[in-house]
């Protein structure tokens, strides 16, 4: 009986992979990891086939590489690169000390990795392995990293629990390979611990050191952009192929800029090897022995030039200089999320706007190549597609008549909720400031959004001042509440609206209900709302407010009718700062304009937003188009940065009113010093398009940070 006993967990851990499962346990056990901890973890494992054809389609081999590279090197990593070197300034200048790899190159690992750890990868680590050890090419490789895997969790280094990666088991901030992980990480925190998915200070340490062992030369280049002469014999290329700066100095070789090729700061120049990454008739490089390290990272040119050429533009450069041989470069997250929103904008379901290039976008991206009359629809995103539909017309707003039903729902709030308070810990219902409102109290904020309008009315993290400004002369119901982030929907302002109906839509003077409220694991509280139904709209919208750390927000609209609709929109953000004559707000730098207080005239911004531009000193009214969706807002009183992350818009709104217009108001007077509104939206020309059974969400994301 004690022998069956033993037996049965065991063919329960790996009988779904057979007798391959079976020698898995085997293995693991001759290594020394324990019987029990392999049936555990094995426990509820089966296999996930969908890996396999991953194995012939890395996106290093099978995307051109100005793609690549116009992913991986866009200017959103460029300047949440230069923000990480800030935050971990003293973690990398210890870092780069102790194993003589330049902070630059060690973040620009992290951001091609993880996208600085937002991105681990979703697929549970050890059902891949599991997988790719029994079925597949390779089987040696994986089962290899399996069971180094296992055994770093036995040893305690890592929590099997939710342990997720790649399809192909790299993981954690830097995706180290088990086996890597095993022999190259470090513990950088000091905690006894070699922790690369929670600990970024090992993360960073370890990937340090890799670059060390793979034979990283402290204070050299990677290489240098170089200049090739006409008719040069293009077989001379290739990282295996080595000659001193000397030899390809007499073919002819020089710099980019036309200057005689020299690098000083290489001491042994032997090992200098031409690279052609797109042939001849693309940018050249000579690489030397750090590149060599970089790519022993992972084993692509395409990935090794993505790291380098981040690490350069992470230290100020500018990036390569030749163009790349097409007719239609690739496309960085920012043009993405543009050309997704101008999908979005005629109709196409893909879903939000967020960069990622899925098989809904290339679905879009392919039905209009098609009604352009382009012969090669291959759903591409490119600069060619994304011009395109920048030319194109721009959709119009539907225009709307007043509801029959809309003066019946203007009225004082009364709570409606599907949730019973005592349901959901730290939520409540009551009065904030004179209105009735949902209140929410989390570990790391709080926040209130009132019945009347489903407004935010206060977001306020733990230990600070409110990121809300609610006006203290606001009016009750059923006038407009002055403040907080007023819901405008489904138009803004009368954009293609006549008088007789409200300026800013309907949904922001009408009682909203609570549709489902839940707790998650950390304390965040997540509230799903809804207006009432207005009568002859074939359009429905909810709003979900995630309050936590930051505080998360999503108008999601869906045409239920059977005709194409058009909508704009916009959160009215009403940000409470010390002083809005020091405010400044970053991430306008460039961007056209129309300036409402100029007759909508087109201007463009110079350098960060404030109400000290000598053009229009004191005032705004802003709508900024093509607008990237992050904005940061400094206050150098409140000494707290305001960071504000949008999706599904390619517009955004500047507005004080100033003070001459503030006094004909009397719910702003004296207090338009107090507050900075940066709405997200689309106005302006940025007109969503909803074809029937089409959907829209508008996100935006607060995070504050100390100044």
């Amino acid at each position: 009986m004690a022998v069956a006993s033993m037996a049965a967990p065991v063919l329960a851990a790996t009988s779904d992979f057979g007798s391959c499962g079976a020698a898995l346990r085997t293995s693991a056990v001759a290594q020394g990891v324990s019987a029990e901890r392999f049936d555990r973890v094995f426990a509820d494992i089966t296999p996930d086939l969908s890996v396999l054809p991953l194995l012939d389609a890395q996106p290093e081999f099978t995307t051109p590489i100005w793609d690549y590279l116009a992913a991986l090197v866009d200017s959103q990593r460029v300047d949440d690169g230069r923000t990480r070197l800030g935050q971990h300034a003293a973690l990398l200048q210890q870092v780069s000390s102790q194993y003589g790899v330049d902070a630059a190159t060690i973040v620009a690992v992290w951001g091609v990795e993880s996208d600085y750890g937002r991105v681990f990868g979703k697929r549970p680590l050890l059902q891949s392995l599991a997988t790719l050890s029994c079925n597949g090419r390779r089987q040696p490789f994986f089962k290899g990293e399996l069971l180094a895997l296992l055994k770093l969790i036995d040893k305690g280094d890592l929590d099997p629990a939710g342990l997720t990666g790649s399809w192909a088991g790299a993981f954690g901030h830097t995706q180290f390979m088990p086996s890597t992980y095993a022999r190259i990480a470090v513990d950088g925190d000091g905690d006894g611990r070699r922790d690369l998915v929670a600990s970024i200070p090992d993360a960073l340490a370890s990937t340090a050191n890799y670059l060390k062992q793979a034979g990283w030369r402290s204070g050299q280049p990677w290489g240098v952009e170089v200049r090739i002469p006409a008719g040069f014999n293009a077989t001379l290329a290739g990282r295996g192929k080595r000659k001193p700066l000397a030899d390809w100095r007499a073919l002819g070789i020089t710099l980019v800029d036309g200057k005689p090729l020299q690098v000083p700061a290489i001491a042994d120049d032997s090992n200098a090897a031409l690279l052609l990454p797109a042939g001849a008739k693309g940018p050249a490089l000579l690489v030397f022995r750090n590149y060599d390290a970089i790519y022993s990272y992972n084993a692509a040119e395409s990935y090794a030039l993505a790291i380098a050429t981040l690490a350069d533009r992470l230290r100020g450069g500018s990036g390569l200089v030749a163009a790349w041989p097409t007719d239609d470069p690739g496309i960085g997250r920012q043009q993405r999320r543009e050309l997704q929103t101008l999908l979005l904008a005629r109709g196409h379901d893909i879903g939000a706007a967020d960069g990622m290039i899925g098989n809904a976008t290339r679905r879009a991206i392919q039905a209009e190549q098609q009604r352009l009359g382009w012969k090669d629809a291959d759903g591409r995103a490119g600069s060619r597609i994304l011009q395109a539909l920048r030319a194109a017309p721009p959709a119009q707003p539907t225009v709307f008549r007043l509801p029959a039903n809309y003066p019946q729902l203007v009225q004082s709030p009364i709570v409606r909720s599907n949730v019973s308070m005592k349901d959901v810990q730290g939520l409540s219902t009551g009065d904030f400031k004179g209105f009735t409102a949902w209140k929410v109290e989390t570990p790391f904020s709080t926040a209130a959004i009132s019945v009347f309008g489903g407004q935010l009315l206060s977001f306020v993290p733990a230990g600070g001042q409110d990121v809300m400004w609610l006006s203290p002369s606001a009016k009750q119901p059923p006038t407009p509440i002055r403040g907080g982030a007023p819901v405008c929907w489904p138009y803004f302002a009368r954009q293609g609206q006549g008088n007789d109906v409200p300026s800013h839509g309907f949904v922001r003077t009408v009682p909203w209900q609570l549709r489902d409220a839940r707790r998650e694991a950390d304390g965040s509280i997540v509230l799903t709302l809804v207006p009432p139904v207005i009568d002859t709209l074939d359009l429905r919208l909810q709003m979900v407010v995630r309050v936590g750390r930051t505080l998360e927000q999503e108008l999601i609209t869906e045409n239920t009718g059977s005709q194409p609709a058009s909508i704009t929109q916009a959160l009215h953000n009403y940000f409470n700062v010390s002083d809005a004559l020091t405010v400044d707000v970053s991430g306008l730098d460039g961007l056209t304009y129309l300036d409402k207080l100029d007759g909508g005239a087109a201007h463009v911004q110079q350098g960060d937003w404030n109400l000290r531009d000598p053009r229009d000193p004191g005032r705004s009214d802003r709508i900024y188009t093509q607008a990237g969706g992050h904005y940061v807002l400094r206050d150098p009183g409140f000494k707290r940065i305001i960071d504000i992350t949008t999706s599904g818009s390619r517009s955004a709104v500047v507005w004080n009113a100033g003070e001459v217009a503030a006094a004909k108001m009397d719910d702003i007077g004296a207090a338009w010093r107090n507050y900075v509104c940066v709405e997200a939206g689309n106005v302006g020309p940025d007109v969503i398009a909803l074809a029937p059974g089409g959907r829209h969400t508008l996100k935006q994301v607060f995070a504050v940070k100390p100044l």
